[in-house]
């Protein structure tokens, strides 16, 4: 939550705010980067490398969400989606990585032991500042993965530690997890449309 939230005001006032502000965080988006982003996918899924998502709260929902809509809803074709996971969706690992190794390597401990050189990351955070998602990019260079970062507020140390940060400026938690959904889904769309040049190359 964020001081946008007006006290004591008129629901349909809070509601035409609230759309207000999405789309003009919405026209703000770096396409270019969004780009960027749907082109690595697509190389991923035609060469069989692996996706990893990861986030805290909202933005681990989101992640898996996006999982789960690269592996099958993209394509509808059963074993044809892209290689991709949700690394918060295994609650057994992620308690026995929080518990044994701390709260912040949940991620990187993970990506260390599946994610391989030429492999992505997205990593999807509102603040950019979450150690998590911190360790989890600094572990992708380490292995050679290409990284991404979703971003709201500053973008925080994240913006510069992804090698692709797609970053809008606004200081409101729902609209930049709502950003990371508008982001994925576009993606998502495009996707769709390449299913049959990806089998053909396949």
């Amino acid at each position: 939550m964020s001081g946008v939230v007006m006290s004591g005001a008129d629901p349909k006032a809070m509601f035409t705010a609230y759309t207000d502000r999405l789309a003009a965080a919405l026209k703000r988006l770096d396409l270019d980067a969004v780009e960027r982003l749907a082109q690595a996918l697509k190389s991923c899924w035609q060469s069989g490398r692996q996706v990893f998502l990861v986030g805290n709260g909202g933005s681990a929902g989101n992640a898996m969400h996006l999982a789960n809509d690269y592996v099958y809803a993209l394509s509808k074709r059963p074993g044809s989606g892209i290689r991709a996971h949700g690394l918060a969706a295994n609650p057994s690992v992620v308690t026995c990585l929080a518990n044994d190794e701390g709260y912040d390597s949940i991620y990187a401990i993970q990506l260390a032991v599946m994610a391989r050189p030429g492999d992505v990351l997205i990593a999807f955070s509102g603040s950019g500042n979450s150690p998590n998602i911190l360790r989890a990019l600094e572990e992708a260079k380490r292995i050679g993965m290409t990284s991404f970062a979703v971003l709201g507020f500053s973008g925080g140390k994240a913006k510069a530690l992804a090698d692709v940060p797609i970053h809008v400026a606004i200081d409101d938690m729902q609209v930049a997890e709502d950003l990371q959904m508008a982001v994925g889904h576009m993606i998502m769309q495009w996707l769709y449309t390449q299913r049959d040049a990806v089998q053909a190359a396949a």
